[in-house]
C-alpha cells in the first residue's frame, strides 16, 4: 500500500454497498481509525479483514489524530472510517484530514453511500443547488428558512415530530421530505407539506430531512395577516425580522405590515 491517509465510505444500512475498492484497502493498509472499534468489528468480521484498528470518535479525534499523522509520515497507510457513511459529515474525520493537509502527507478517497445525497436524491426536490445543515436546530431554523433553495438536516426519532411541528410553523409552505432508514429493509420517503404530517405515526431509524425550495412567489396579504397573528408576542423589530424569514419579504416590508396590523 501507498503511505497515506485513505477516507473509506462504508454502508449505511445495507453491508452490499461496501465497494469491492473499499473492501481491498481495509484488508491491506497498516492502521484503521475507526469512529467506534465494536461497531466497525462487525463490518470487519463480515469481510473478513484483519489489520489492526484504533479508536478515532469525537471526544478523541484531537490526541490521537497527531500520531496518526505521525504514522503516515513514517511510511505507513492509514484507512479512515466512521460508523456509517462518509467520515467528516456530520462524524469524526474532519480533524484527520485537515491535519494530513497541513503535514502534507497524501489523501486518498474511496466513496461510499452517503445519507446527505441519498435522501436529497429520493425527495425528488431540485438537487442543482442544496444545502446541508447537519442536525435540525430549532434555534436556527428561521434564519435557515432564508435558505430559498433545498435544505437538508439530520434528525433523531424522538425529535422528529416536534421538528415536523416548527417546520409546520415556521415553513409552513414548503413541502418537505421525511426520508428514514436508508437502503434498509423499512426504507421509506414521506413527502407533504409540514402541517399535513404532524399527525403521522412517528417515523422509526435514521431519519434524514429534505426541505423543498420556497415557492417562487410571495404569499398574499390574507396568508401574511395569518402569520402575524401567530407570531408570538414581543418586540414589533423581531416580530418584524420573524416576518421577514417567514414570508419572504424585506425587514422594512414586514416592519410596516406589522404597524399597519397594530
Amino acid at each position: 500500500m501507498q503511505s497515506g491517509l485513505y477516507i473509506i465510505g462504508t454502508p449505511i444500512g445495507n453491508l452490499a454497498d461496501l465497494s469491492p475498492r473499499a473492501i481491498e484497502i481495509l484488508q491491506n493498509v497498516d492502521l484503521i481509525a475507526a469512529e467506534d472499534t465494536r461497531v466497525f468489528g462487525k463490518l470487519a468480521h463480515h469481510f473478513g479483514i484483519k489489520t489492526k484498528v484504533v479508536s478515532c470518535h469525537e471526544h478523541n479525534e484531537r490526541e490521537v489524530v497527531g500520531s496518526l499523522i505521525e504514522k503516515i509520515q513514517n511510511g505507513q497507510s492509514v484507512a479512515a472510517v466512521s460508523d456509517a457513511g462518509m467520515p467528516g459529515i456530520s462524524d469524526p474525520g474532519f480533524r484527520i484530514v485537515h491535519a494530513a493537509r497541513d503535514a502534507g502527507v497524501d489523501v486518498f478517497i474511496v466513496p461510499g453511500p452517503t445519507a446527505v445525497i441519498s435522501a436529497l436524491v429520493l425527495s425528488g426536490f431540485p438537487t442543482d443547488r442544496f444545502t446541508f445543515c447537519g442536525f435540525f436546530d430549532e434555534k436556527k431554523v428561521r434564519e435557515d428558512n432564508r435558505i430559498r433553495h433545498t435544505v437538508v438536516y439530520y434528525e433523531s426519532p424522538n425529535r422528529i415530530m416536534n421538528t415536523i411541528k416548527t417546520l409546520a410553523s415556521v415553513m409552513p409552505e414548503r413541502k418537505i421530505a421525511i426520508v428514514r432508514e436508508i437502503t434498509k429493509i423499512h426504507e421509506e420517503t414521506i413527502i407533504g407539506y409540514p402541517a399535513d404530517l404532524v399527525n403521522i405515526e412517528p417515523p422509526r431509524g435514521e431519519i434524514v430531512i429534505v426541505v423543498a425550495p420556497a415557492p417562487d412567489k410571495k404569499m398574499t396579504d390574507g396568508e401574511i395577516s395569518e402569520i402575524v397573528n401567530n407570531i408570538v408576542s414581543g418586540s414589533t423589530k423581531s416580530a418584524a425580522a420573524e416576518l421577514a424569514v417567514r414570508a419572504g419579504i424585506s425587514k422594512k416590508e414586514a416592519y410596516k405590515k406589522l404597524v399597519k396590523k397594530l
